[in-house]
């Protein structure tokens, strides 16, 4: 199946990933329509700046709230559902606002996705749905065990995705990204935080630094999200978007301090750790239904994927407020 010409709804638009992905599908024939959060000031989000926003049809709105939701679905061929609040220590603060958000928010998506007839939902999952690995690499019959109040919601969403495929038959794909990186990307994840505090100065200031994660180019992942729209197979699966390989945070710190050619003082920050038992101490993804379903397999390597990163950071660094612990 291909997009061109389809009609492709992108919640969550204006962010890391949905900005890439809407870019993505404009290159690819598609036209997107871009679901942006509503703010008083008109932004758009990362789309602001795109250079491909002229090719955008986009419209502000809540995903909270249902009427919006409907509106921007209406003539709607498939539909990208990457809307989320995703920050986990702001989720210690405000669990109810995910619930609204991520659960809340996506049953309004399925919701008017089945009243409009959509062709194929693409809903976006985490890997911190699967909790500290009980195996590894993980595959996608891993038990979920929500470590964070952000996990738990986003376990609630990927359930409700998967009953209004098994109760009314909606076409809905669960796409399970692993840890996403790449130009865009906010300091409240780990690599533009190392990144920023390297080009700062020596001193790497981190929370839980045994950890393992499984990074994965943000191309690589939206690359997932095409084919999970147009694979004739795909439709009922949860499918995992990982690369296959993992590093420990303190690893990764020494790796681009050592890409940048500098030397760093890693230090544990007591402010910067997630509680004891919440934290997920390891994630390696098994991505091999991805290969079998998809045909998809990461095209970018971690360490080129650092290298595009650490230049995107390096010519933007005055979008990072350096040394501060974002929420």
């Amino acid at each position: 199946m291909s997009l061109a010409g389809k009609r492709v709804l992108v919640t969550g638009a204006g962010g890391f990933i949905g900005s890439h992905l809407t870019e993505t599908l404009v290159e690819a024939g598609a036209r997107p329509r871009a679901f942006v959060h509503y703010r008083s000031n008109g932004s758009w989000g990362w789309l602001n700046r795109s250079p491909r926003s002229g090719e955008i049809e986009i419209i502000a709105g809540d995903i909270r709230d249902q009427e919006s939701v409907t509106r921007a679905m209406q003539g709607v061929d498939v539909v990208f559902h990457l809307a989320a609040l995703i920050g986990i220590p702001y989720s210690y603060e405000a669990p109810s606002s995910y619930v609204r958000t991520n659960i809340e928010g996506t049953l309004n998506v399925l919701t008017a996705a089945r009243q409009a007839g959509v062709g194929r939902v693409v809903h976006t999952s985490t890997s911190e749905v699967y909790g500290s690995a009980t195996y590894v690499p993980m595959d996608e019959k891993h038990p979920l065990q929500g470590q964070s109040p952000y996990s738990a919601s986003k376990i609630g969403a990927d359930k409700m995705a998967e009953s209004f495929y098994l109760s009314f038959g909606l076409p809905v794909v669960t796409l399970r990204p692993f840890n996403t990186f790449g130009p865009r990307q906010s300091a409240r994840a780990v690599i533009p935080t190392i990144i920023t505090q390297c080009l700062a100065g020596k001193a790497v200031r981190l929370g839980h630094l045994h950890p393992t994660r499984d990074f994965n180019f943000v191309s690589n992942t939206v690359d997932g999200f095409v084919l999970a729209a147009t694979a004739e197979r795909a439709e009922g699966h949860t499918i995992n978007i990982g690369s296959g390989e993992e590093i420990s945070i303190r690893d990764l710190a020494s790796r681009i301090g050592g890409l940048l050619a500098r030397e760093v003082d890693i230090e544990g920050e007591n402010d910067r750790k997630r509680p004891e038992n919440s934290e997920v101490d390891r994630l390696l993804a098994d991505n091999r239904l991805a290969a079998e379903v998809l045909g998809w397999k990461p095209l970018i390597s971690f360490e080129q994927g650092l290298y595009r990163t650490i230049e995107w950071i390096r010519a933007h660094q005055d979008e990072y407020r350096v040394g501060a612990y974002v929420v």
